[in-house]
């Protein structure tokens, strides 16, 4: 990971690694995280983040931008921006109760803008400053700490070396 250019980036690579828990992996990427730094407990989360294609139109690897509390998965998860499988740009909130969520039409390839604003009992997902969804089941109120990730895993939208940008990140508690 680097800043340069005004940007965080996020570099996967097809490169050996191992990490500290002495397991090899074939690939390298990188995570910032404010746990330990800032915790959120309600408001509105907003980044502008360039994803790699994979193909027109598919998101490369693993992108995420999330939040997560101390205890998963009691405090909760909330996928702001994830591109799991696929390609897709998609949105959940992880806790007991389950994992609803889903996945926003288009192409989200390049720069786009990812929110959500978290209030008790419900997350309203934005992408582009449109809304692409909404999650009222499962919702917990533990503090959450913000997360930026560009992992890697076999699939067929893996492309290293590939660069995940973030140009800003906003926060807005209430």
């Amino acid at each position: 990971m680097s800043v340069s250019g005004g940007s965080l980036h996020l570099k996967a690579e097809k490169v050996q690694t191992t990490a500290n828990d002495g397991k090899t992996y074939a690939y390298r990427s990188g995570l910032v995280e404010s746990d330990g730094k800032a915790e959120f407990t309600y408001g509105a989360f907003e980044a502008r983040i360039y994803t790699p294609a994979a193909s027109p139109g598919a998101i490369a690897n693993w992108p995420a931008f999330w939040t997560d509390g101390q205890n998963w998965p009691e405090d909760g998860e909330m996928d702001i921006m994830e591109a799991l499988g696929g390609g897709k740009a998609c949105y959940h909130f992880h806790s007991p109760a389950g994992g609803p969520g889903g996945c926003a039409p288009g192409d989200f390839t390049g720069w786009h803008t990812y929110g959500a604003e978290w209030k008790p009992g419900v997350v309203t997902y934005y992408y582009d400053g449109k809304q692409v969804g909404q999650i009222t089941t499962g919702i917990t109120s533990s503090p959450m700490f913000l997360i930026l990730n560009n992992g890697v895993y076999s699939s067929p939208t893996t492309v290293t070396p590939a660069d995940m940008m973030t140009d800003y990140v906003r926060v807005w508690q209430h």
